[in-house]
């Protein structure tokens, strides 16, 4: 699941641009996930002795005093965005047979989410990044979601 001629471990290290994020229900029908919009901007970042961190943005989003909490809460594999922003930090195992990283969050935006295990299935080709992950959306439908990164740092 990694590229060629790198393992996993070593292809994940570096900074990455969120270039698209898509939920899907497991029958293929388009979700838009409502905290972060269909659009978001983020940024992740993987170090080589495994610490991580992500920010999640949605593009555009309502001024601070407009903004409410809003997002997942109490469902599977999933943090939750807070005003249109969505950001946590930690450390990270990969499995290079299992081709998953397991992210332990040291400290999120959302207290509920500090200590979280959240399990990824991960692959690199060349610059592109390729994460999937079964949740659920606030209402608990099921939902594949697949987000694509490149490579900048």
């Amino acid at each position: 699941m990694a590229t060629k001629d790198a393992s996993l471990s070593t292809a994940l290290v570096g900074t990455w641009s969120l270039l698209s994020r898509e939920d899907r229900t497991p029958a293929g029908e388009p979700r838009i996930e409502p905290s972060l919009g269909p659009d978001p901007v983020a940024l992740l970042f993987f170090d080589r002795q495994g610490h991580f961190a992500a920010q999640f943005m949605k593009r555009n989003r309502s001024p601070a005093g407009e903004a409410e909490a809003s997002g997942a809460t109490g469902v599977p594999n999933n943090s939750r965005a807070r005003g249109g922003y969505d950001a946590y930090f930690g450390t990270y195992v990969v499995d290079e047979s299992a081709g998953t990283v397991a992210t332990t969050l040291a400290g999120a935006l959302s207290p509920e989410n500090v200590g979280a295990v959240f399990v990824r299935h991960m692959s690199v080709a060349g610059d592109v990044l390729t994460i999937r992950l079964e949740t659920a959306s606030g209402d608990g439908e099921r939902i594949v979601r697949t987000l694509r990164w490149k490579r900048v740092g």
